[in-house]
């Protein structure tokens, strides 16, 4: 216990920069080509299509905003909240693309849209996702970490005190 009181604070540093990193690079590259993130949306074929634009032009800004304060580490908690559901939802859209048997890129950095069948890449899709929602729940749980403004919190019924 008492090593991984060492390291936390170094894998909680490592953990915002993965995924702040991820949010904000995957954001950037929709916002910088709102059409094709729009396209990447509607390709799911789960939402009417105005609301699918709609989430289109946004969700790269919520993306790097999410990012941008895991990376600065400010509001973890929040933040991790936010990318980890975010993932958990992109897993769901993906894996319902694949049980329908739909051919698109998850758009998820970017592009999306239809492909060619058998060239899409849904498990490793999926794999990553729920490799960086456990990193936002690691995140949620311990979110002090190095380098980051997030302050101590009290500890909590059940929590030991050293």
């Amino acid at each position: 216990m008492k090593n991984f009181k060492a390291v936390q604070p170094w894998l909680t540093l490592a953990g915002r920069i993965l995924l702040g990193v991820v949010l904000i690079l995957a954001g950037y590259l929709k916002a910088k080509s709102p059409d094709q993130a729009q396209m990447a949306v509607r390709a799911y074929e789960l939402l009417p299509i105005s609301l699918a634009n709609f989430f289109g032009l946004a969700l790269p800004w919520c993306e790097m905003g999410a990012g941008l304060l895991l990376v600065v580490g400010l509001s973890v908690r929040y933040a991790a909240i936010f990318g980890g559901l975010l993932m958990l939802l992109f897993v769901g859209a993906i894996s319902q693309a694949w049980a329908r048997g739909l051919s698109i890129d998850c758009g998820c950095f970017g592009g999306g849209g239809q492909v060619a069948a058998g060239h899409t890449k849904y498990l490793q899709e999926i794999l990553r996702d729920l490799g960086l929602t456990l990193t936002a729940v690691f995140l949620y749980r311990y979110p002090q970490g190095k380098l980051g403004f997030e302050r101590e919190s009290a500890p909590t019924q059940g929590d030991a005190v050293d």
